[in-house]
């Protein structure tokens, strides 16, 4: 099976005897709320979905890998991990030798910070080569804005783990994960990532990749993501409804994936890639303009990054995917790989217009999204249209 990122799955998660002695020391520490994103990623850490992350970056790991997509000692990784703080603005004074208690914004304790370091954040470069932006407009850069300017590192000793509460079910840890395909056999598995329901061109390109694999694990984002965005629980009703009528049961795998999106393009399409292989995928699947945002990224600039990276040290291998559509003189799902006829015969609808169809309990055309899936689309845009009219009274 292939190896986690950096050799070995970390695990921060305490043993029953400590989780009682830190629970019992909490009260008396400097507490530090944390918001949504980064409870994600200290869950994330905890588990090793984060390999070889055993806590929030230093400054050193920082600054490598904003500048360089590398942690301080040379491994591949694109996407700063941090803790922020308002230094200030708060009684509690957070020194370098503390011990920290962590809490979500509904009070919960969750884990022990054992501060190492606090230092200056360089959020301007930070979005310039995260982002490869500085635009007020960016979900990412207005998230930066949000937060303190001052990071704080150190390792995690986390007592409670995130309650995922509906989503149970279908939450996997990457040593359960890893046990899943050893136990069904599965050698290649590939990853999709996703934050939107699959529509048609979605399914066409993971049926691709299965017939080079032998399994798909279906990873659908159940972090924070943007407030228009489709709610997670709908989501995953399309998830379920997809994979029961249109996959082999045999050959798939639905887990949620509990990290918040950052709208990074390609270099999130990296980091994506990276925690999947802790997850023990071997492929992941690329698509056209994976994480992006708005026009702030080329439409295969995820694609291209991965030739910044040498193919042993990224270790788990992407599928690059072009856009495709349902294409009427094909008489199939295609891309511009494979169909040479003029976009007069392709059927291609924004996701703006889709979600005015759906609003108004329109089914659009089957080239473009299964029924079941319509289905339950409709009856969540239709619910929301009524809240609204409701509140507008």
């Amino acid at each position: 099976m292939i190896s986690p990122h950096g050799g070995r799955l970390v695990n921060r998660v305490v043993d029953e005897k400590e989780r009682e002695r830190l629970t019992a020391l909490a009260p008396s520490l400097p507490k530090l709320t944390l918001n949504a994103r980064e409870v994600s990623d200290l869950d994330m850490i905890a588990c090793g979905a984060m390999s070889p992350l055993s806590g929030f970056m230093g400054s050193e790991d920082y600054k490598s890998v904003v500048d360089l997509k590398r942690l301080a000692k040379g491994l591949p990784w694109t996407i700063p991990v941090v803790l922020a703080t308002k230094i200030g603005t708060s009684h509690e004074i957070y020194l370098p030798g503390q011990d920290i208690a962590l809490y979500d914004t509904d009070d919960n304790f969750l884990a022990i910070l054992h501060l190492e370091e606090k230092f200056k954040a360089d959020k301007d470069n930070e979005a310039a080569h995260v982002l490869r932006t500085n635009d007020d407009v960016h979900p990412g850069v207005q998230y930066l804005k949000s937060i303190g300017d001052h990071y704080l590192g150190g390792e995690v000793s986390v007592v409670n783990r995130v309650k995922f509460g509906k989503f149970n079910n279908y939450r996997l840890d990457p040593k359960e994960t890893r046990f899943l395909f050893k136990h069904k056999g599965w050698e290649k598995i590939t990853a999709f990532q996703t934050r939107n329901p699959i529509h048609r061109a979605h399914e066409y390109i993971q049926k691709c990749a299965l017939e080079t694999v032998d399994a798909l694990l279906l990873h659908p984002l159940m972090g924070e993501t943007k407030s228009d965005d489709i709610p997670a629980d709908v989501r995953l009703e399309c998830y379920e409804s997809i994979l029961e009528n249109y996959f082999p049961s045999t050959r798939t795998a639905l887990s949620v994936f509990p990290a918040a999106m950052r709208y990074a393009g390609p270099r999130e399409a990296v980091f994506h890639a990276i925690l999947r292989k802790n997850y023990g995928c071997t492929h992941f699947i690329v698509g056209r303009d994976h994480a992006g945002f708005g026009k702030y990224y080329g439409t295969y600039d995820a694609h291209y990054i991965f030739n910044e990276f040498d193919r042993e040290e990224i270790d788990i291998t992407p599928m690059f995917f072009d856009h495709a559509f349902f294409c009427k003189k094909c008489g199939n799902m295609a891309s511009s790989k494979t169909c040479s006829h003029t976009s007069d015969d392709h059927i291609f609808i924004s996701g703006t217009k889709a979600r005015e169809m759906f609003a108004a309990g329109d089914v659009p055309p089957a080239e473009f999204t299964r029924p079941e899936v319509a289905e339950v689309l409709i009856k969540h845009y239709t619910s929301q249209n009524t809240a609204e009219k409701a509140a507008a009274k």
